[in-house]
């Protein structure tokens, strides 16, 4: 008990003092092959580092809604919007692709601080020079990011395996990438430090990770975190090509690629967004709830990323009115997508609400699709939930 006070308080710490994601770890081209997008489409969204909003829009819905409770999520796609906007596309890129810009005191002062709204003025006023810093990239930034700087000194200090780790993103084929991972890097990297680390609450509590969902993982996956964090980096590195996984190159390096780069960072698309596209992108700072309650338009496309595996667990009840509100605020026959660390989903499905003024179990207004949801799933790049739901609502 004493312990699950210590990590939830350690928790709400990190999440209520800091930029948590500093890139999104869902893998969007898995969403938007599940969501459909088409311009009568309006999509609600938790924001994180806004990253997959600016990816989703590409497909021309009529509007995004991304939401977040945490403000400083907001403000780094506020900031994301404007350099798209008002930055050369060189500019940007070393901006968020490289997680370096020369001067970027000054190009924040002079082009970019103006298009932002006060609260993000006031959060990147005091960490802009995050971006302007000789040796540490933006992407080593935020909880995750200190996260990864912290994996990158142990690769690179303590099992000394970066040239392996080198050899990996620049291998042609998966089976030399293959190789590589099972004779060099991992029998010097899977220690017993390491185990110990992966498993620690603090730790995961970095990576936006609550106790709820170790535990849930617990329950769910043989050997525990250390067991499924095990697993994870087999799938990565023995199954996944790394020529176009940017989610593992920018933690393991700091930076993109111009050929492995989230899509918003590729000229053809910043320049979509520059036109138009943006200003279809509407942010909210808000609980999911509250903001569909106040929201006076239907939703069709709903992103719930894994935050319900931390509501299941310590707040069921907010759950229950998170899912009426959806319910109430979708339209007809609208498309709900969501990850978990667990392996199944059971917590939703059993949940009772409301429809047409009726008490319903959730299960019987979810049309769930397991067959598309899991080939996606199997395609992950990230490859670091244990399960992707797709569920249409009934009208």
């Amino acid at each position: 008990m004493v312990r699950h006070w210590f990590s939830e308080r350690i928790f709400r710490l990190i999440h209520g003092h800091s930029l948590v994601y500093n890139t999104c770890w869902e893998d969007p081209r898995l969403d938007r092959h599940a969501l459909q997008l088409t311009p009568a489409d309006s999509v609600a969204m938790i924001t994180s580092a806004g990253c997959n909003a600016l990816d989703y829009v590409l497909d021309n819905p009529r509007e995004i809604h991304a939401v977040d409770l945490n403000f400083r999520q907001n403000a780094l796609l506020h900031l994301k919007i404007a350099a798209i906007r008002h930055l050369s596309f060189d500019d940007l890129f070393a901006m968020f692709g490289t997680g370096r810009l020369a001067g970027a005191g000054r190009i924040y002062a002079d082009r970019l601080r103006c298009a932002l709204p006060i609260v993000s003025q006031q959060f990147w006023d005091r960490r802009i020079k995050w971006f302007d810093h000789p040796r540490k990239s933006f992407y080593f930034r935020g909880t995750s990011g200190a996260f990864a700087r912290a994996m990158n000194f142990y690769l690179d200090r303590v099992a000394g395996v970066r040239p392996w780790v080198n050899a990996i993103l620049a291998a042609e084929t998966l089976g030399e990438q293959r190789r590589l991972f099972e004779e060099k890097l991992w029998p010097r990297f899977w220690r017993p430090v390491i185990r110990g680390v992966v498993s620690r609450d603090t730790t995961l509590a970095l990576l936006g990770v609550p106790r709820a969902q170790r535990l849930e993982v617990e329950r769910s996956f043989p050997g525990g975190i250390a067991g499924f964090v095990h697993s994870c980096l087999r799938t990565v590195f023995t199954e996944r090509s790394m020529r176009d996984n940017y989610f593992w190159r920018v933690y393991l390096t700091g930076a993109y690629t111009p050929d492995c780069c989230p899509e918003y960072l590729k000229p053809s698309n910043a320049e979509r967004l520059k036109n138009g596209l943006l200003d279809r992108i509407r942010t909210h700072t808000a609980s999911l709830n509250d903001f569909l309650r106040q929201h006076p338009r239907p939703i069709s496309r709903f992103v719930l990323l894994d935050h319900m595996d931390w509501l299941a667990d310590h707040r069921p009840h907010l759950l229950q009115e998170e899912w009426q509100a959806i319910l109430d605020r979708a339209e007809p026959n609208a498309r709900v997508i969501w990850r978990s660390g667990g392996l199944r989903s059971d917590f939703v499905t059993c949940l009772k609400v409301k429809h047409r003024g009726q008490p319903r179990s959730l299960s019987q207004l979810l049309a769930l699709r397991p067959e598309l949801a899991d080939v996606l799933h199997g395609n992950d790049r990230v490859a670091t939930y244990g399960s992707f739901h797709i569920a249409d609502l009934a009208a």
